[in-house]
């Protein structure tokens, strides 16, 4: 919280981003201004909608300080930037940015929210270094509508590649260095978003569809049917990385490509063991890759899924209940340093206290755990916890009036 102190203009709001941080990472079964304020010791949360909606502070600044945390406690060479969205299924059309539209979090087409992020992946951890709000056509044709969501009137329609392309550059213009980018079949079958990382002298391994044309030496042809002239000696056996069960290996081949742009290009293609499944990744580098590094790389986008289910699962992400623009890129951003520390944590305790062969190393669900139970678990007693009740029930019943005064007025 000090790295962030200078970002706030007084210093109530400091000391209560503060304590949301600390209720982001606290046990509670529901994270939101309500459950955190009653947690946190404060009468009403009226100071934590304030510090979201009205209060002083810059939340930009906040993710600079955050994307710097990371890359300096998370350092490492061969890092990879993983470029993913993630959605919350919303009810109701005013929270800014929601419509009905696919979003992986519920494998099918729901009123949600979209947001891109990006995630620094290494070998000492991962965490997110940024994010942007998806705002869909339905919004940026409407300005009114954009404008009482806190989005300026002028805001323009921007795809998902266009958002990582965007945080991508911010990273690349804060001075850091990254090897490679990795992202699923929205970003490698964009191809403004693979001419920007070639043109900044990025290589990347992006995931395409198996209808994608690549341009060989020997002609244009689909990716599924360049598959089929793979010579059997040509796979190779290789892991993509350590998960819950293991190393992940997977049968991989690579084509060389015969593209315009400069540099090296190639299609990776990964083959279940199990199963035959095929998944087909576009990759570039300016000089050539070997497999390994290739499939080093591919592996790594699954990070972003882990940064997900931490930032949702610790962290309280995707649980604001908040509609307009200023406090979802503040509640979010505060979610982000709340992960961020966890993962620090972690790393630290990795390289600095060797772990017991009769333990698991520690994880951030544990950290968390021992974070909030040893060093700070609030006890405001029962007086505290009765006013509470009460302000819940009169606020209850000051709605319930409202509501039945709409509809009385409704019906004559």
């Amino acid at each position: 919280m000090g790295r962030i102190a200078g970002r706030f203009a007084r210093v109530e709001p400091r000391l209560r981003a503060g304590r949301l941080v600390l209720g982001l990472l606290s046990d509670l079964p529901r994270k939101n201004c309500w459950t955190i304020a009653e947690w946190a010791g404060e009468d009403t949360p009226h100071g934590m909608q304030h510090l979201l909606c009205r209060a002083s502070w810059d939340a930009e600044a906040v993710r600079d300080d955050v994307r710097e945390y990371v890359v300096e406690h998370l350092h490492d060479e061969a890092a990879v930037l993983v470029v993913d969205e993630t959605g919350d299924v919303k009810k109701g059309a005013h929270t800014v940015g929601v419509q009905r539209q696919y979003t992986g979090t519920a494998g099918r087409i729901e009123n949600s929210q979209v947001a891109v992020h990006l995630v620094y992946a290494g070998e000492r951890g991962h965490a997110a270094v940024d994010r942007e709000l998806y705002i869909p056509r339905s919004w940026t044709c409407d300005p009114d509508r954009c404008q009482a969501a806190g989005l300026g009137s002028d805001t323009v329609f921007a795809t998902k590649p266009e958002l990582a392309r965007v945080m991508i550059e911010r990273f690349l213009n804060a001075g850091h260095r990254v090897g490679w980018v990795a992202g699923d079949e929205v970003y490698g079958g964009n191809p403004k978003l693979r001419a920007a990382l070639e043109e900044g002298g990025v290589s990347y391994v992006l995931a395409v569809a198996c209808s994608a044309e690549m341009t060989t030496s020997a002609g244009t042809f689909r990716a599924d049917a360049l598959v089929r002239k793979v010579p059997k000696s040509a796979w190779q056996k290789l892991s993509a990385g350590r998960g819950a069960k293991g190393q992940r290996f997977y049968d991989w081949a690579v084509i060389d490509l015969a593209e315009p742009a400069p540099g090296h290009h190639q299609l990776l293609i990964r083959r279940n063991r199990t199963t035959g499944e095929l998944a087909y990744y576009r990759c570039s580098s300016p000089d050539p890759a070997p497999l390994t590094t290739l499939v080093r790389v591919a592996g790594s986008r699954w990070r972003v899924e882990e940064t997900f289910q931490s930032e949702k699962g610790l962290a309280g992400l995707d649980e604001h209940q908040v509609r307009r623009y200023p406090s979802w890129i503040r509640w979010v951003t505060l979610a982000m340093l709340a992960h961020a520390f966890l993962a620090v944590v972690r790393a630290d305790e990795h390289a600095h206290r060797p772990t017991p062969d009769d333990l698991i190393p520690l994880t951030c669900n544990e950290i968390q755990r021992l974070f909030i139970s040893v060093v700070v678990r609030p006890d405001h007693g029962p007086d505290h916890r009765l006013n509470w009740s009460a302000w819940r029930r009169r606020h209850q019943a000051r709605s319930r009036a409202s509501h039945y005064g709409r509809q009385a007025a409704s019906q004559t």
